[in-house]
């Protein structure tokens, strides 16, 4: 597969900008796969000049519900002493583009809301006692400045009739377009005019099923784009050279597998029998019904093979498995409510005096719609002052992210020397790396000889971390026992102090040392055991990777007991092993 140079890629990006300034609501938006800087800020420039007419609005990464959705206008609301409803960032919106700043950390709230107005252009507000339908239809554009293995949700790009990926386009690429704002302005009234044909539809609906692709919206809005292409090109009909344009612009990123070309006859097979005589009428419809199931053209699917970008289908595999991690744990510590820090997720009834943070400005919405209601009940007048009852109350919701402590033990005894302990080493120092870029905390226990050391305490120096990696030594003993309850006991020192431990083991399971320091294997497995379900009982999460040349029993045993998943250290090099342990795949035995 030949993959398409700068030049072919900013080409692509100047067609997706004129086609989503035709009818961003139609399309749903864009999605820009890019890392800042020149190329990018020339794009936006780019559609900023395409969208001229346009309304724009910005969504900030970590936006307030109540600045998104809108709610009751709290200054006329108390000086007038009627309800008054001040709009949102999203009704506002209407007939406009939002960009949505870092579109891969946005939270799943706001995707929601999002998603309810792309699908119906309308959003449905039911907050403060009220119930209201707003209009809110509008165009996304969703910038993704995330690494290899990080995406928007699927929820949001499922949406988007439009991918455009400047990672690989340099600024000298960056030549001028032949599309004019004449042809654009031309199909903002003109596509939907525009004629699809039947047996081009079918050809769409092939294709899509070619390529893996079972969500009805990506058809739908594959479709509209084959229209404005053809409307902007100043056809009244689209053909199969619009239908080729739409497949690179709006599916091949949705591709979950290659499609496969149907066989060429070969030259040397008899021709079939011709079929029996059928009456002219029984004939007319057997040709109708395979017009009708004919498979979409050669031309059609070798066009969406060389679009697919290489490499696409193994970095959605990465991040499904990523975003799975994510979900039962993973590295990054734990989140949990917190009543007093953390960052604010809203607001909620409650009580102040339980220790929670009072939301004055929540309470005075709260309780502004029934002042005049008040007011009267108690004989007052419209200067008097506010009436609050407690369950006016609000108070403010926090989500606090707990730090996270990776624990490495490392087996360095006689059997994992002979083996792999330099790659062991080698791919510590890449998950070492790793937490270091996220800001995590590492220990080190190493176990060898007739008990478990630990060499590093939790620390974010990566410095340290590579010295006591470095001056590792191995041969003797295998203590595992020791070393299993030394991880127990760090394990909870570091929850005590409020983080999130996570333990690696780089050992074959095999132990022969028990814990009162004898020698002998029965009594060592049998207290590696012991100990590992004490460790297990404790809630942390572990990963047993397997340092030997082929998988043991005893390390799956082990990981079963820690209640932690099994990995095979893999025979090529450091780095694959620190992908499995990243992204949460298994090479079990």
């Amino acid at each position: 597969m030949k993959a398409a140079d700068g030049l072919d890629l900013w080409a692509v990006a100047e067609t997706a900008v004129a086609a989503f300034s035709v009818a961003p609501h139609a399309l749903g938006g864009v999605w820009v796969r890019s890392p800042p800087g020149p190329v990018r800020d020339l794009f936006l420039e780019l559609l900023d000049d395409a969208l001229s007419p346009v309304d724009r609005r910005r969504i900030p990464l970590h936006i307030q519900e109540g600045r998104l959705l809108g709610g009751i206008d709290l200054t006329t609301t108390l000086a007038t002493g009627t309800v008054h409803w001040e709009q949102g960032l999203l009704t506002q919106s209407h007939g406009g583009v939002i960009t949505l700043a870092m579109a891969e950390r946005v939270s799943r709230q706001v995707i929601a809301h999002l998603c309810s107005a792309l699908d119906n252009g309308t959003l449905t507000i039911a907050r403060e006692g009220f119930s209201q339908e707003m209009p809110a239809a509008f165009g996304v554009i969703a910038l993704d400045e995330g690494l290899e293995s990080e995406f928007p949700e699927a929820a949001l790009t499922e949406r988007l009739g439009l991918r455009v990926d400047l990672t690989t386009v340099g600024i000298h690429d960056t030549t001028p377009g032949l599309m004019t704002s004449h042809d654009v302005a031309r199909a903002r009234t003109h596509w939907p005019q525009v004629v699809l044909p039947s047996a081009l539809m079918e050809t769409l609906v092939a294709t899509t099923v070619a390529l893996g692709i079972h969500s009805p919206r990506a058809l739908i809005l594959a479709s509209r784009l084959t229209k404005i292409l053809a409307a902007m090109a100043g056809s009244e009909t689209a053909d199969e050279s619009h239908l080729n344009q739409a497949i690179a612009l709006s599916l091949v990123h949705r591709a979950t597998h290659l499609p496969e070309l149907p066989p060429q006859d070969s030259e040397d097979e008899e021709p079939p029998p011709p079929p029996a005589e059928q009456p002219p009428d029984a004939e007319d419809r057997a040709a109708e019904s395979q017009d009708s199931l004919k498979p979409p053209t050669d031309a059609v699917i070798e066009a969406a093979i060389a679009n697919i970008p290489p490499g696409l289908l193994a970095s959605l595999q990465r991040s499904k498995t990523s975003r799975a991690r994510a979900a039962s744990g993973g590295k990054s510590g734990e989140r949990q409510r917190h009543k007093q820090r953390g960052r604010p997720i809203g607001s909620q009834p409650g009580d102040p005096r339980r220790g929670e943070r009072l939301n004055l400005m929540a309470t005075l919405r709260a309780a502004a719609p029934w002042q005049t209601l008040r007011r009267r009940e108690n004989g007052a007048v419209q200067s008097d002052g506010l009436y609050i009852k407690p369950s006016d109350f609000r108070v403010t919701r926090f989500r606090h992210q707990r730090e996270s402590t990776t624990i490495f033990v490392v087996d360095a005894s006689g059997s994992a020397a002979m083996h792999r302990m330099a790659e062991a080493k080698g791919a510590v120092e890449l998950l070492l790396a790793d937490c270091y870029s996220r800001r995590d905390s590492v220990a080190l226990i190493a176990f060898r000889g007739e008990q478990a050391e630990l060499l590093l305490p939790p620390t974010r120096s990566l410095v340290r971390a590579k010295k006591a990696l470095a001056a590792l030594p191995a041969g003797g003993g295998t203590p595992l026992a020791h070393a299993i309850t030394m991880t127990t006991l760090l394990a909870e020192q570091v929850q005590r102090d409020g983080a999130t431990p996570t333990a690696v083991f780089l050992t074959d399971g095999v132990a022969n040392i028990a814990l009162d320091g004898s020698p002998g294997r029965r009594q060592a497995n049998e207290d590696a055991q012991k100990t590992a379900r004490r460790f297990e009982a404790q809630g942390c999460r572990a990963l047993v990777i397997d340092a030997s040349p082929r998988a043991q029993r005893r390390a799956q045993e082990l990981a079963e007991a820690l209640g932690g998943e099994y990995l095979v250290m893999p025979h090529s090099d450091a780095s694959r092993l620190r992908d499995l342990v990243s992204y949460g795949g298994s090479s079990a035995g």
